[in-house]
């Protein structure tokens, strides 16, 4: 029997794209989607004998190797004694530059249907039809060529031909990794207290084709207990790929030391970590235009001798390596980790590559996702970045600035419009500045599409004495804005906020669990993990969960002895901070000169954490003490944290933001921490945006103080306090700084391990 390579014809296409087999305008033509909205448009005119949606597959035999190419063609359309192959494409841009052979991609994509079909049905010649439709206007445009079955036969047979060398390679390496998945085992020498029951609901949610939303504590082993099972369902083909999708920098290290361990026990799997553009680039400015940048100048020509060279060669693929080939074969870092993460086994990067509709790897296409697992770690922190993701905003003084640098030109009367509507939404804010509206004015939407439209002719014109930056700036937000207010529900609000000259406007998604679901469930599993899942109900609501999916709560490994508790009645309300600071200071001091050892100190606001370091620094210059500062970059969080160091005989204490950069995902160990303080229950500052979602869950029936306020703050809480106990040797102090503690729902809020706290 020969081995089998199934792939899509979107796949295939791309792929050659990229190879340069055919005409090479594959960055151009992304721009071009495949809308749902607009492809029914279209179909809902064809005739009744006509078909939609059409189902295709083929079978070629190609050098001992059988490749099985399936796809869905838009339309099969029946005029007369014709048959014709209808590829609909749509975009935002104006149908005028588009001309017959702008995007051979098209042209090569509806070849294929094209041949599935007469292969099918004994067809000896076939009509391919390319239609295009803007996606605002409905406008359309129509190409129609006539092909003969020994040509589409003969173009077919070219591109499995081209695309076999990485098929072979695929094949092969597919082979050597089912192999070592087999015999692989579990990393460590034992599991940890609770660790295999963590792993085995993990497989078994993968094997049912389910979602889990998983509270497993600090210490257990999150990261391999999810990895682990995963691997092996990929081994024995319930998965095809993994995404290991991280909130930080500092987890996604985790997830890569993962792989390194299970490599060093045999593991042959390609995995490939995704990191930022503006992190990766090669330039000093992040302009990806072939005459400034020769990464990005003809890239396709050489991306597939890239990536067959890179996976002929290795397989954890994190950026030092993609750094290397991308350097050795002048290719953009950014773009070739997105190729090759389109045909990795794993994919370790950031939420947004799955859930921002402004940023999401769209080359991935649902018939990848449907064989593929979401691994959300740390995934207390999805719920705001979620809201963000799925939120949009634009501001005044962009508009204004292009109204004065664009007078004259094409640009100007619709940025002119969009600037005089938000004076008006200035007009009509309250006393207080703001403006809260549950309805999205079509007007607007209109208004910047036109604005999209006019930006994108101006853009490909060749630069003259105007600086392009603000307009290209502009123009994502403005095609950012348009693209969130498809998804605008009841679940959103709009408003308005001004302060002195400037106006805002935001789409603010109130509620991202919707926009989470639909996401999520394109993929065979998702696993949502925390050591902070909690209150669990909380999680469920705003990740999306149903009454389907699996949950698991695992008890901490660590003995409670391991930990003292204390707790410290102060108010650490706003308008309490000045009378209760010597109080903290006093007990801070009275704790350090009693236990020395390194400490963290955590506030819920830089200001505050500020006064506090002040005065304690002038009241004990003796001890030594770092404070976290505002943005600060990799290499200032790396020096922050080597201050804590094992062997030290000095005390010294660390303040820092409730939230922020050192409150998780940090790893001190031993004697490297000793003990953690916070101050206050973390409560988010009061603002128009947390009063909004405050008032929305409260009409949903639910309490919306606790949702806007009261269980994002406990979660900080827990991250902090989650830094101390590491490991089964790990012991230290914990200190809870505020009266709120002493309250039953604060309580309620605590890790049993943390009950048993001592006043003092």
């Amino acid at each position: 029997m020969l081995p089998e390579i199934k792939l899509s014809v979107r796949s295939l296409v791309e792929y050659l794209f990229r190879s340069g087999s055919i005409d090479n305008r594959f960055r151009t033509s992304t721009t071009l989607t495949e809308g749902t909205k607009a492809h029914k448009a279209i179909q809902n005119k064809y005739q009744e004998t006509d078909q939609k949606e059409v189902f295709l597959k083929s079978e070629i035999e190609y050098k001992k190797m059988m490749f099985m190419i399936e796809g869905r063609c838009d339309g099969v359309l029946f005029r007369d004694d014709e048959i014709l192959i209808d590829e609909i494409k749509s975009t935002s841009k104006d149908l005028s530059g588009i001309e017959e052979e702008t995007y051979p991609v098209h042209w090569a994509q509806a070849k294929v249907y094209a041949y599935m079909y007469a292969k099918d049905h004994e067809q000896k010649e076939m009509i391919v039809q390319l239609t295009y439709i803007h996606s605002v206007t409905e406008e359309q445009k129509k190409f129609q060529r006539l092909f003969i079955f020994e040509d589409l036969e003969q173009f077919v047979n070219k591109l499995v031909k081209e695309y076999f060398p990485y098929a072979s390679l695929m094949q092969k390496h597919q082979i050597r990794r089912d192999h070592s998945i087999n015999k692989l085992t579990f990393p460590f020498e034992t599991f940890r207290e609770g660790q295999r029951k963590f792993a085995g609901a993990i497989y078994k949610t993968i094997s049912e084709e389910k979602n889990i939303f998983a509270n497993a504590p600090t210490g257990i082993g999150k990261t391999i207990s999810t990895i682990f099972p995963t691997v092996k369902a990929i081994g024995e083909g319930k998965l095809e790929r993994m995404f290991y999708l991280t909130a930080k920098t500092i987890t996604r290290q985790t997830a890569e030391e993962a792989f390194t361990l299970m490599k060093n026990k045999g593991l042959c799997m390609s995995a490939v970590t995704i990191t930022a553009k503006d992190k990766v680039c090669f330039k000093e400015e992040t302009l990806c235009q072939k005459e400034y940048c020769e990464f990005a100048n003809g890239y396709y020509d050489r991306i597939n001798e890239a990536v067959l060279d890179i996976f002929s060669h290795e397989t954890f693929i994190n950026r030092p390596k993609i750094e290397e080939y991308a350097r050795k074969h002048t290719l953009c870092p950014f773009e070739f980790s997105l190729d090759l993460a389109f045909v990795a086994d794993a994919i370790i990067c950031d939420y947004n590559y799955i859930f921002d509709p402004k940023v999401s790897l769209k080359r991935f296409f649902d018939e990848h996702k449907r064989q593929s697992a979401l691994l959300i770690d740390e995934a207390h922190n999805l719920v705001d970045r979620a809201r963000e993701m799925f939120s949009a905003e634009l501001q005044k003084s962009d508009f204004l600035t292009l109204k004065r640098a664009y007078k004259g030109s094409n640009l100007y009367e619709s940025v002119n419009k969009i600037n005089k509507y938000i004076i008006e939404m200035k007009k009509k804010c309250s006393e207080k500045g703001h403006l809260v509206l549950k309805e999205l004015h079509a007007d607007l939407i209109n208004m910047l599409e036109e604005f999209v439209r006019t930006a994108e002719i101006e853009l490909l014109q060749p630069t003259k004495s105007v600086d392009q930056t603000s307009l290209l700036d502009t123009y994502f937000a403005a095609t950012g804005f348009v693209r969130i207010s498809k998804l605008y529900d009841e679940r959103y609000v709009t408003y308005v906020e001004t302060e002195k000259n400037e106006v805002q406007i935001k789409m603010f998604c109130l509620d991202p669990s919707h926009n989470l679901q639909q996401i999520s469930k394109k993929f065979r599993t998702t696993v949502y993990f925390s050591a902070t899942l909690m209150p669990l109900q909380y999680f469920l609501d705003m990740l999306g969960g149903t009454s389907e999916d699996y949950t698991i709560s695992i008890p901490s490994p660590f003995a409670k002895e391991q930990t003292e508790v204390f707790l410290k009645p102060l108010s650490t309300r706003y308008h309490d901070r000045d009378h209760t600071k010597k109080q903290i200071i006093d007990m801070l001091s009275k704790l350090l000169i009693e236990r020395s050892g390194n400490y963290l100190i955590f506030f819920p606001s830089y200001q505050y954490m500020k006064s506090v370091y002040e005065d304690f620094s002038a009241s004990y210059p003796e001890i030594r003490i770092i404070i976290q500062t505002n943005r600060q970059d990799e290499d200032e969080r790396e020096q922050f944290l080597q201050e804590f160091k094992e062997e030290s005989t000095d005390t010294l204490i660390g303040f820092a933001v409730l939230g922020g950069i050192f409150s998780e995902g940090v790893d001190l160990k031993g004697n490297r921490l000793n003990g953690v303080i916070v101050v206050g229950v973390g409560l988010p500052q009061l603002c128009l945006e947390r009063n909004i979602i405050k008032n929305y869950f409260q009409t949903t029936g639910k309490n919306g103080y606790d949702y806007a306020y009261t269980f994002p703050g406990m979660n900080k809480v827990l991250q902090a306090g989650g830094r101390l106990i590491r490991s089964e040797t790990d012991t230290g102090v914990i200190v809870l700084v505020d009266d709120r503690f002493l309250t039953q729902k604060y309580q309620g809020l605590l890790p049993r391990e943390w009950r048993d706290f001592k006043r003092i």
